[in-house]
């Protein structure tokens, strides 16, 4: 049986996750965290092909993990995807500026997250 891909998707919302896991499981292996603290934990263990990452989060934003994985050799060269509910120009150039591969805004048509992730995988 081939591989699948692992995909890590951080965001505190529930409904988020889980709709994220129902557009990508059938395709990828997908992990689900609810903070970035425990997205951090989980990258050490899982090394994911690519991270979903929502950027606000209680504990720690989406562009604090991103900021704490680029300073890890290990964790570096991961792809990460914003997946946000903003859209200014600001927080995308943000984004884009600290690595951040793409950017998704919520809400979005699942086709368009299936054809992003599987450009980065």
């Amino acid at each position: 049986m081939e591989n699948r891909k692992i995909i890590l998707v951080a965001d505190d919302a529930s409904a988020n996750l889980q709709f994220c896991k129902g557009i990508l499981s059938s395709k990828y292996d997908v992990r689900l965290v609810k903070s970035g603290k425990t997205a951090l934990s989980a990258l050490e263990r899982i090394h994911p092909d690519v991270v979903l990452l929502d950027i606000e989060m209680p504990d720690m934003t989406g562009f604090e993990v991103m900021g704490e994985m680029k300073k890890n050799d290990g964790l570096k060269d991961i792809p990460v995807i914003f997946v946000t509910s903003h859209a200014t120009e600001k927080l995308v150039d943000k984004a884009l500026g600290l690595g951040a591969v793409d950017y998704v805004v919520k809400p979005f048509l699942p086709d368009t997250l299936l054809d992003k992730v599987k450009k980065h995988v």
